[in-house]
This record gives structure tokens, C-alpha cells and sequence, in this order.
């Protein structure tokens, strides 16, 4: 298991990785699910504070593997093995979700975690042993790890529940240095154009909890009466907001500009915005249908807040990370102003989700038409 080549051309997402995402689907489901289920029995704040814990566990879980297996990865039986064994975490992860997220009963979740952060601990070491040029690196990530999973264990069974509550921040952060300490032993050959690649494909797995929310919604249509154009409207509403979404994400290739600056902690942590805020969108328009048809808790704001808040800071995220340097100036500042309006559609219940709907349209027009004037220039 030594380092891959970091400029080896058409390198793409292998069909190991691919069935590795395809695991994450339950956990993000189940995520989205939960937040749905709380925001529409008007216990906002938990159910964002909640969701957001858990899909911390679940996105450092895939980011480091995926980073990992930029750099490493042999694709031979012993690396399968150890990628199922995370698999297998993940779907334990997933189980505690509910759980974790309804009464903050983070056992099941923080067992799954372990399960997979374990397994990285085992492929960190058999590149040290493997590598001796990323040796130190390698030995620094392993152990780093292992510690930390000490703590999370320790975490749930010998503190109180507010002391696991406030201990879960200070881990996160652990956890966050961690990769800092040890790429400062020698940088990882990741692939540039692989993590953007990767990082597309779990743009799409996110997105299409969107979609899977738009076609419930339309299923629910079916017999609802006086509510079936009502719920039809707001189905067909999130998959154009899904489209839209998808849209602005991939109306610019990431691996040119990821390779250009080899900035790789701000495109990896600053994603973690991006993929709660897409993940967060079903649950948004979820909640939109259930309004339709008199099924929430909650007023008709934070409806229009549950779906207009993660878009905008979607837009926004993707806005500031990616398509700022890859844009004329013009269009960067119209795209800002058009989320900064997204997130403002909250404050227009009543028509919000039409609101998002055009001014996802007017960001896809400007993107578009700055795309072809460059073509022209170039």
C-alpha cells in the first residue's frame, strides 16, 4: 500500500467506492428523515442542533475515508475487507440515528462511528508499514485517530448526559486536528481531480433525498382531495429545486481549481456546509408537504424558513468556496445577492417555495450566461 499517483489523468470514483456511498444513502435518509419528523412537530431547535451533530459523524466518516483512498488506495482483498468493514459501521451508525437525534441517545451512533474510524486506523497502518516515505504521516494519522475513538467511547459511559452533551464539540474539534497534526508530517498524494469527482458523487447522493421528497410528495397526493394540486405543486417544486441545486453545483468542474490552489483542508472542511445545507432540503420540502396538508405543528414561516434557509446556504456555501475564483466578478456578485434572496424567501410565507424556485432559475441564467461569455473570450 504505498501512494498513488497524485497526476495520473482520468482517475475517477472506483466501483468500490461507488457501493461505499451507496451505504451512506441509509445514514443521510435516516438524517433527513429525523429532522423532518422533529421540525414538522415544532421542536426546531433540536432537530437542526441534532441534525447537525449527526451528519458531522457521517460526513467525516466519508471524507476521510474518501481522502484516504485518494492517496492509498491498492483496490486488492485486504483493503475491500477493511472498506466493507466500515460499511458495516455505517449501517450501525445508522440504526442510532433516530435515537440520537429524538433524545440525544448517542450510543448506538457513536458505536457505529467507532466501527468505521477503527477501520481507518487498520488501512493507516498498513500504509505506515507499507510506505516509507509516508511513514510519520501515516503513524501520526493512526494514532491521532485511535485516541480519539478512546474518548468517544469513554464519553458515553462515563459521563452524565450534559457532559456528553458539551464533550461532543470538544471531540469534533479532536477529530478536526487531527489530519492538520499529521499532514504536517508529509503531505498525502491526493488526487485532485479523484476528490472532486468524490465529492460530486456525494453531492448527488444528497440531492437525491431531494428528489425522493418531491416523489413522496406526490405519492401522499394521490387520495388527499382538496390538497392533491397543493402537493403535487410543492412536489414538482423540489425536484426543480433539486435540479437547480445540481445545476450551480456542477455548472463548474472543482478538480482544475483544487489542483490550481492544492488547498485541500478548506475545499474538504468548508464542505461540511454544503452537504448538510443539501442534505437538509428534503426535509425542507417535507415539511412544505406536510403544510399542504394541514399535518404540521408548525407556522407558516418556519415552513417557509425550513425550506428557504438550507438552499440559501447552499447557494451560498457553493457560491464562496467554489464559484467565486471561477467567475466573473458581475456574476459573483449577482449570484450573493440572489442567495442572500433565497435565504430572504423565508420571510414571504406564502409563496416561498415559488420565490426559491425563480431565483434558483435566475442563478442558473446568470452562471450560464457567464459561462458562454468566457467561451466566447477564450
Amino acid at each position: 500500500m504505498t501512494s498513488r499517483d497524485s497526476g495520473q489523468p482520468h482517475r475517477a470514483a472506483s466501483p468500490l467506492e461507488l457501493l461505499f456511498d451507496l451505504v451512506f444513502v441509509i445514514a443521510v435518509s435516516q438524517s433527513a428523515g429525523t429532522l423532518h419528523e422533529l421540525l414538522s412537530a415544532g421542536h426546531v431547535g433540536q432537530g437542526v442542533l441534532a441534525y447537525l451533530m449527526v451528519f458531522f459523524a457521517v460526513w467525516w466518516a466519508w471524507m476521510n475515508f474518501t481522502w484516504f483512498a485518494s492517496a492509498f488506495d491498492t483496490d486488492d482483498w485486504a483493503y475491500r475487507v477493511m472498506t466493507i468493514v466500515q460499511m458495516g459501521g455505517v449501517l450501525v451508525l445508522a440504526a442510532g440515528v433516530h435515537d440520537a437525534m429524538a433524545s440525544y441517545d448517542f450510543t448506538l451512533v457513536t458505536w457505529g462511528y467507532v466501527i468505521m474510524r477503527l477501520a481507518m486506523v487498520g488501512q493507516w497502518l498498513r500504509a505506515a508499514a507499507s510506505d516509507p516515505h509516508r511513514r510519520r504521516t501515516a503513524l501520526a494519522f493512526a494514532i491521532g485517530i485511535a485516541v480519539v475513538q478512546v474518548l468517544w467511547v469513554a464519553r458515553i459511559y462515563l459521563l452524565d448526559v450534559q457532559w456528553q452533551f458539551i464533550t461532543f464539540f470538544v471531540l469534533m474539534a479532536a477529530e478536526m486536528v487531527v489530519p492538520v497534526i499529521a499532514e504536517r508530517q508529509g503531505r498525502t498524494a491526493w488526487h485532485p481531480h479523484h476528490i472532486a469527482d468524490r465529492y460530486g458523487c456525494f453531492t448527488l447522493i444528497l440531492l437525491g433525498e431531494s428528489v425522493l421528497s418531491s416523489a413522496t410528495g406526490i405519492f401522499a397526493a394521490r387520495g388527499q382531495g382538496a390538497h392533491v394540486l397543493a402537493l403535487v405543486g410543492f412536489a414538482a417544486a423540489g425536484l426543480v429545486i433539486a435540479a437547480g441545486m445540481w445545476w450551480v453545483y456542477f455548472s463548474r468542474t472543482h478538480g482544475e481549481l483544487l489542483a490550481a490552489t492544492g488547498r485541500g483542508f478548506g475545499f474538504g472542511y468548508a464542505h461540511y456546509v454544503v452537504f448538510a445545507a443539501a442534505g437538509a432540503v428534503s426535509a425542507g420540502i417535507a415539511v412544505s408537504v406536510d403544510a399542504a396538508a394541514d399535518a404540521t405543528a408548525l407556522a407558516a414561516p418556519a415552513v417557509a424558513a425550513a425550506s428557504a434557509v438550507p438552499v440559501g446556504v447552499f447557494v451560498l456555501a457553493v457560491w464562496g468556496m467554489l464559484l467565486r475564483p471561477a467567475i466573473s466578478r458581475r456574476a459573483s456578485v449577482l449570484v450573493a445577492v440572489l442567495g442572500a434572496a433565497v435565504l430572504a424567501a423565508a420571510l414571504v410565507p406564502f409563496v416561498a417555495v415559488a420565490a426559491i424556485v425563480l431565483l434558483l432559475a435566475v442563478v442558473v441564467v446568470v452562471l450560464e450566461v457567464d459561462g458562454q461569455r468566457r467561451q466566447r473570450a477564450g
